[in-house]
């Protein structure tokens, strides 16, 4: 096992392999499954380029030859900082592939966050596009060599600098087959990080394994109906949890759908690309949601193939929701969740009221979920308090940080500052732990009163603030 992860008590690791939740499956090869049964099928788009599920398996094993003869080996860590392009898929399946840990960083952060990563994770490796939206990300990472001793190689979608390693289309075409001497991951062991959503502090490194991740997508897609006929719209950062597995780009890949990348979120785009390429379910947040919904131009394109449109990262509003299934004529679908694991969201079948207000039950039969209050003791039905969780894909301790573990772990169970009410298995989320307004002792939710806000016909967005 990697050294700083903290695996599963080994009691609850062979009941969940008994109760079929742990296949043993190591992620790539769950995704691999799909071009061979449907290698002609188109896998990617983006903008004019089209990419089948035959053309990805070539690809991916291409840039692993590539990546494998440049000298990364199983278990090394990596910074990959890609936007939502194809080889940014090409990429991350091809560290899966040959057992090198990718660190899952986002396009707009720059050298204090990367800093960062490459010291926690001790990362060898740095892949980044050569320039996006205007920022040189070539000479971001020569900046930081000095900075980082463990850092070996900088990989570079596009033109690289001297000294750094393009891995385009065209550098991993002629890479010969020469490595290839069958990697196997081990399936409990950590295949990819992803980052806390921390807002008091620099991300933590989130470990998630082969063996908890392919439960996480699969699982998550069969609830979300993700099917073979399915176009995912891929709007968010892809190295998002949100939109990698949950259900993500990975749920689709690995029933054989179509991923769809945006280049952009603005409406006009959104609007097209769905009209266009035939997008039957798109995931995205409440300021995206709400921006479409607020737009006359959604009349001018057809969407007479969308089917469900996700919102996640934070509450939508039941207003928004009516709203979206009114004007869009589909089902608002919320999702609830972190990167730690846990995952909660509404059945396409849902009755109107959970549709509309609550935030999702969990994925899983195997989540363990509590309601606390500020003394750790679980409340009844209907009361507010902290979620508390547990099961086979939330993590037990955050990569190589024993403090941080020590406040946010307890008895298994993943503390995860989110208020909530439940009723039955059904979630209520009311904010964050810091996110409610003290007013002579009497706490009052922000959720609360944006809710309230949104019923006035001439307000189209809100955000209250805890001060």
């Amino acid at each position: 096992m990697l050294q700083g992860f903290i695996p599963w008590p080994h009691e609850d690791a062979l009941r969940y392999r008994q109760a079929g939740y742990w296949k043993d499956i190591a992620l790539f090869s769950a995704i691999q499954q799909s071009s061979v049964r449907r290698p002609e099928k188109v896998a990617l788009v983006y903008q004019e380029r089209r990419i089948t599920y035959k053309e990805l398996n070539i690809r991916v094993e291409q840039a692993a030859n590539l990546l494998a003869q440049s000298g990364l080996q199983p278990r090394e860590r990596v910074v990959l900082q890609l936007p939502n392009i194809p080889e940014f898929v090409t990429t991350f399946l091809a560290l899966l592939r040959i057992g090198v840990i990718p660190v899952m960083a986002l396009p707009p952060h720059r050298n204090t966050e990367i800093r960062h990563y490459m010291h926690h994770a001790q990362a060898v490796g740095y892949i980044i596009p050569d320039v996006y939206r205007g920022f040189d990300y070539r000479a971001m990472a020569e900046e930081l060599r000095p900075e980082c001793p463990t850092l070996r190689s900088v990989y570079v979608v596009g033109t690289p600098y001297t000294g750094q390693i393009s891995i385009t289309d065209d550098a991993v075409e002629h890479v010969a087959d020469r490595w290839m001497e069958s990697y196997q991951p081990i399936p409990d062991d950590v295949a990819f990080m992803l980052l806390s959503g921390g807002t008091t502090a620099l991300p933590k490194l989130i470990p998630r394994t082969h063996n908890d991740y392919v439960y996480n997508f699969q699982k998550s897609g069969i609830i979300g109906g993700i099917n073979e006929n399915t176009v995912y719209l891929a709007v968010l950062p892809l190295a998002h949890n949100y939109t990698l597995g949950s259900p993500g780009i990975l749920a689709t890949l690995d029933v054989g759908g179509t991923v769809v990348l945006s280049p952009n979120t603005d409406s006009v785009t959104i609007f097209q690309t769905v009209e266009k390429e035939g997008v039957t379910v798109i995931a995205a947040t409440v300021p995206l949601i709400s921006a479409w919904i607020n737009s006359p131009l959604h009349q001018q394109f057809s969407h007479e193939t969308l089917e469900v449109i996700q919102s996640g990262g934070a509450r939508l509003a039941p207003a928004f929701r009516k709203r979206v299934q009114e004007q869009f004529e589909v089902i608002p679908q919320e999702i609830f969740g972190t990167a730690e694991g846990l995952l909660c969201r509404t059945r396409l079948g849902d009755e109107e009221e959970r549709i509309l207000n609550s935030s999702g039950a969990p994925i899983s039969d195997a989540d363990q979920i509590k309601i606390v209050n500020e003394r750790g003791q679980e409340v009844e039905d209907g009361e507010e308090g902290e979620l508390w969780c547990r099961g086979p894909y939330t993590i037990c301790g955050y990569y190589n940080a024993p403090e941080q573990n020590a406040r946010a772990f307890s008895d298994g169970f993943y503390k995860t500052g989110d208020m909530v009410y439940k009723r039955g298995r059904y979630i209520y989320a009311e904010g964050r732990k810091n996110d409610l307004i003290n007013r002579g002792g009497e706490k009052i939710s922000c959720a609360e009163l944006e809710n309230l806000i949104l019923r006035h016909p001439k307000v189209k967005n809100v955000a209250v603030v805890a001060m």
